[in-house]
């Protein structure tokens, strides 16, 4: 009983950290933008067609396939790598706060900040 158990558990994380769910437009999702290896929070903008247009949270917009996604499953306590200030240089730290797309974020290095979450990734 108890292997069967295990195997649904299994079953059901392999469901979360496979491809995105997103069959609706204005499903949260994380894309790889220009499979540049980082994720990138965004909006479905259209679904069809095994494909999806992302509209990401800094205003950027790519056309991948379904495979290409992620679920949206950022949280408090999250490790994230964000902007900083958005002056180009992306330091590591966790999710302290999150409502919609503002975020905070208490870095490793002691700093904090309130910002957008266009201006953060994950790997």
């Amino acid at each position: 009983m108890l292997k069967y158990g295990l195997a649904a558990v299994f079953a059901g994380l392999l469901t979360v950290t496979g491809p995105a769910s997103a069959q609706t437009v204005g499903d949260w999702v994380l894309g790889n933008y220009q499979g540049a290896g980082y994720w990138f929070p965004g909006v479905a903008e259209k679904v069809g067609g095994g494909k999806i247009t992302i509209r990401y949270d800094d205003g950027d917009r790519e056309t991948v396939g379904l495979d290409k996604v992620r679920p949206y499953d950022w949280m408090i306590g999250m490790r994230v790598e964000c902007n900083y200030k958005g002056s180009g240089d992306w330091y590591a730290g966790k999710i302290a706060s999150l409502a919609g797309e503002k975020i905070g974020i208490a870095y490793d290095d002691g700093d904090k900040e309130t910002t957008k979450t266009g201006r953060c990734r994950t790997q």
